[in-house]
């Protein structure tokens, strides 16, 4: 299968660990990602609180693009992923916008039908090549690995259609089919605070204090999660949280796509797993040194 590849802002700099997990896994399970050609910004939730219009024609742009390629479009970040599926839901539910949009698609040549699909990697990967298919390229196991899989709030919210949005499982099933023990983790959906950061940051080190302690009471390893966003709150700012509420901890927090890497037998470096800004110790390094020696 070929999927139209939209990295987004956040994989192509910040998040190379994602962007490199989801192209190697997708590679090792012989699935095309064709990344889209002059691809721009989704538009962010910021585009959205100037000018609907305009925010509207940003995002659509993208759309418009995979279009032309005549496939569906892949999109790991979950801002990026919930930007394209609103984009795409306004457009196809107000005809008046949808045409006020392809006027300004027209200024580049472009115009969009409102029939692409917007897809993320965990949908794909379960619905499309499938768990099955999946285990028959495991290499090694992620056994003994205890994971509290964290989805965020965005990529099953409002109602995105491949999994529960109160209880999503694909991740949990993925990974414990790969090897790894999944914890209870009842926060799964649980919001991280977002660019809370940047503007109530005690609010949001508190959110994100509870998000950790939920995992470290279950007795988790390490958080997987998708979104990249949540990855750098949960993982960067822990210093800072323990040291406002007097907390010790150093869960590493991995994207469930470097989790499944590692499954593959793919590299360290090949998924990123460098970029980690809390040490892999433990059992995810006993478990490397296994796969890798």
């Amino acid at each position: 299968m070929k999927y139209a590849y939209f990295p987004g802002c956040s994989l192509e700099k910040n998040q190379r660990g994602y962007d490199q997990s989801v192209r190697e896994v997708f590679k090792a399970l012989s699935q095309e990602l064709i990344e889209i050609d002059d691809w721009n910004c989704c538009g962010a939730t910021m585009y959205m609180s100037v000018k609907e219009t305009v925010s509207l024609a940003v995002s659509a742009r993208n759309l418009a693009l995979a279009q032309k390629m005549g496939l569906d479009i892949l999109a790991p970040c979950s801002s990026c992923y919930t930007i394209l599926m609103k984009t795409n839901r306004i457009l196809n539910e107000i005809p008046s916008v949808h045409k006020d949009v392809n006027e300004a698609l027209s200024e580049g040549g472009l115009s969009y039908s409102g029939k692409t699909r917007i897809r993320h990697p965990l949908d794909v990967l379960m619905n499309d090549i499938g768990i099955e298919a999946i285990c028959k390229k495991v290499q090694r196991p992620l056994t003994g690995l205890r994971i509290a899989p964290y989805y965020g709030c965005q990529i099953v919210r409002p109602d995105k259609g491949f999994d529960d949005r109160e209880d999503p499982r694909l991740m949990d099933r993925m990974l414990d089919r790969c090897g790894g023990e999944i914890v209870y983790y009842p926060m799964k959906v649980r919001c991280c605070g977002g660019m809370l950061m940047t503007t109530f940051e005690e609010t949001a080190l508190g959110l994100n204090r509870d998000l950790l302690q939920c995992a470290a009471d279950s007795g988790a390893d390490i958080i997987a999660t998708t979104c990249p966003l949540c990855q750098f709150n949960l993982e960067a700012y822990q210093d800072r949280i323990n040291a406002l509420f007097g907390t010790k901890f150093t869960i590493p927090v991995l994207y469930f796509t470097q989790l499944l890497g590692i499954a593959l037998g793919l590299s360290p470096a090949l998924i990123g797993l460098d970029a980690s800004f809390i040490p892999l110790g433990g059992k995810i390094t006993s478990l490397l040194e296994a796969t890798y020696a």
